[in-house]
């Protein structure tokens, strides 16, 4: 216990340091993706992105991000076999925030659209199997974690399939798409209600002293969705059909989508918060728990409100700074967006992220946005998609997995050195 009661405090402060870092860096990498469609479709600005994601980025970490923390802080490594260690476990939580977050600083240097949450699991199974042993690591839920990497940008990918299909059936390929769209874009927008209310409901209340049964929160969501649906209705009457042709008409019902995109667009950036804050403050919680206890290891641990403060705050600030550099990757260089098929890919990466929320598992909001960009772009053919540019991004997520862990391994070495043990 001598190295946590002597260095406590600066062991704290490092890791609460590292910890605004990452979540720095997943506001700019990730948080872009999240915002590209959106930009790249041109529903909103880089400007205007930057505002919802200061609101419901941060509004997601802070009310829904509790549930997949409790996943990064604990259900990786098993904290029984730390219990005599408890500075190995601290190093270790350490080094795999800062590990990540200089990758996702190179990473999003150069554009490129990696997973924070590849970046921070990697990184953990990293220094805990080589510094510690291979049975630290519950391979289990590294199982689980890594079929989620798998299932998620396929999920996400079939739901932004068919969306966009219904919405060339309903609307575009009608005899007056015009009429259709403001018949069927309403729907849309209640969906996306109550989307982004039931993970509210379901379990971010619960941060703020508010516990709802599952029956209360379908019941009060659909009544936040028919609100929302009519602030939508409000702002579709304002697109007038000026002139009765086919391509006037495209250019109107586009601009409708434009109206639905940014309600998807805050369906992302919630979705995204509630799921990505973890991978920033899981291991700072997990650090924060074992300093306070005076080294116990334990297997829950309290989430503090400030801990979940500056998760959001770092997101918003790295989104701010830096994110036009990936924004610019995942909006337009995949497949041309508009805001029609922005719109289907957008509400499929949310459903698929809120959905994964739910269950607590960590799942790449890269792959499901990646996923469903892929899905629209596949429902208009595979000539529509850029597959060199697809390819590199795939060779990116390979790369991460193993950058992640090599950093975090050398980390955790240079702390131990540092710092000692016992």
């Amino acid at each position: 216990m001598g190295v946590i009661e002597e260095f406590g405090s600066t062991l704290l402060i490092l890791t609460v340091c590292f910890g605004f870092f990452m979540a720095w860096g997943v506001g700019a990498n990730d948080v872009a993706n999240a915002m590209g469609t959106s930009v790249g479709a041109k529903a909103i600005t880089i400007k205007q992105a930057i505002l919802i994601a200061m609101v419901f980025e941060f509004a997601g970490a802070y009310l829904a991000g509790g549930e997949v923390t409790s996943t990064i802080r604990k259900g990786i490594i098993d904290p029984e076999l730390l219990s005599s260690e408890p500075e190995l476990l601290v190093y270790g939580m350490m080094s795999a925030l800062l590990a990540a977050g200089i990758w996702l600083f190179v990473a999003t240097t150069y554009g490129w659209p990696v997973s924070t949450t590849h970046s921070i699991v990697g990184a953990i199974v990293g220094f805990a199997s080589v510094g510690i042993s291979v049975d630290a690591v519950n391979w289990g839920k590294v199982g689980n974690i890594a079929a989620s990497w798998v299932v998620s940008p396929v999920l996400a990918g079939t739901v932004a399939f068919f969306l966009y299909m219904s919405v060339r059936r309903f609307v575009f390929d009608t005899k007056d798409p015009f009429a259709a769209a403001k018949r069927v874009i309403p729907f849309y927008i209640f969906l996306v209600g109550f989307v982004i209310s039931m993970v509210t409901m379901v379990k971010g209340l619960k941060h703020v002293g508010l516990d709802l049964t599952f029956q209360q929160s379908i019941l009060y969501s659909m009544v936040v969705a028919g609100l929302v649906c009519l602030i939508g209705i409000v702002a579709l009457t304002r697109i007038k059909r000026v002139v009765a042709s086919l391509n006037h008409d495209i250019v109107n019902i586009e601009r409708m989508f434009g109206v639905l995109m940014l309600f998807t667009a805050c369906a992302m950036a919630f979705a995204h918060g509630s799921n990505d804050v973890a991978n920033a403050i899981g291991p700072l919680a997990a650090v924060n728990s074992i300093i306070e206890s005076g080294g116990d290891v334990v297997q829950k641990a309290r989430m503090p409100s400030w801990i979940l403060f500056l998760g959001g705050a770092g997101i918003v600030a790295g989104l701010a700074v830096y994110g036009y550099r990936v924004m610019r990757t995942i909006g337009t260089h995949i497949t041309e967006l508009t805001p029609s098929s922005g719109f289907a890919a957008e509400l499929a990466a949310a459903t698929t992220v809120v959905l994964a929320s739910a269950y607590s598992l960590p799942v790449s909001t890269t792959h499901t946005l990646v996923g469903g960009v892929l899905g629209v772009g596949l429902a208009k053919g595979l000539h529509a998609l850029n597959l060199r540019v697809v390819g590199t991004i795939f060779l990116s997520w390979l790369v991460t997995l193993p950058a992640g862990a090599v950093l975090a391994i050398i980390f955790f070495y240079i702390f131990k050195a540092v710092f000692g043990t016992g």
